[in-house]
């Protein structure tokens, strides 16, 4: 069986090893999920489960996502994922999926999603310092100077602001074990 569970960055924190040494440690609230839906390799062409995690209030979901949940006798959740399992029969719709699945040295594979950050100005975007604030000034957060009169151009490759690009190192994965 699979074995697999959502959950949600809660902050950060630091446990103390019995050696005096301090460890940075990510508090996830993983679970309780539900199972939503079973797909099978016959009618969907693979092997899968739907999970839900976290509540969403009745009235913000639309007629047939309301359909969905009532048919597995789910509350709403706000995220749904799917995982690939060996055998789908193995769970029960509207079935709890907790982390007691899981015991102290287990290896667990964690993928998290960073939150995008709109259109950002270059004190935020690349750590700019600001202008003074005082004494009207009337430069805060602003590019300044942003090439030689010379060239009488931008050069390719300057910082400045707008959105930022999607990299492959955005999405953090990390191979964890306790103990």
């Amino acid at each position: 069986m699979g074995r697999a569970i959502l959950g949600r960055k809660v902050g950060m924190t630091q446990l103390f090893a019995e050696d005096g040494r301090v460890h940075p440690v990510t508090v996830i609230e993983a679970g309780p999920c539900y199972v939503v839906q079973k797909k099978h390799a016959a009618r969907h062409g693979y092997e899968a489960v739907q999970v839900g995690f976290g509540d969403k209030r009745e009235r913000l979901v639309n007629k047939p996502l309301a359909g969905h949940y009532a048919r597995a006798k789910v509350k709403p959740k706000r995220f749904l994922r799917e995982f690939r399992v060996d055998s789908a029969d193995e769970f029960q719709l509207g079935q709890e999926i907790k982390v007691d699945q899981w015991s102290e040295g287990d290896r667990v594979d964690v993928i998290g999603t960073s939150r995008g950050r709109g259109f950002a100005g270059v004190v935020k975007r690349w750590g700019f310092n600001r202008g003074p604030m005082s004494h009207g000034s009337m430069y805060h957060r602003r590019v300044g100077a942003l090439s030689a009169t010379d060239p009488a151009r931008v050069f390719k490759g300057r910082k400045m602001p707008g959105k930022a690009r999607r990299r492959t190192g955005d999405r953090p994965r990390a191979h964890c074990h306790e103990g």
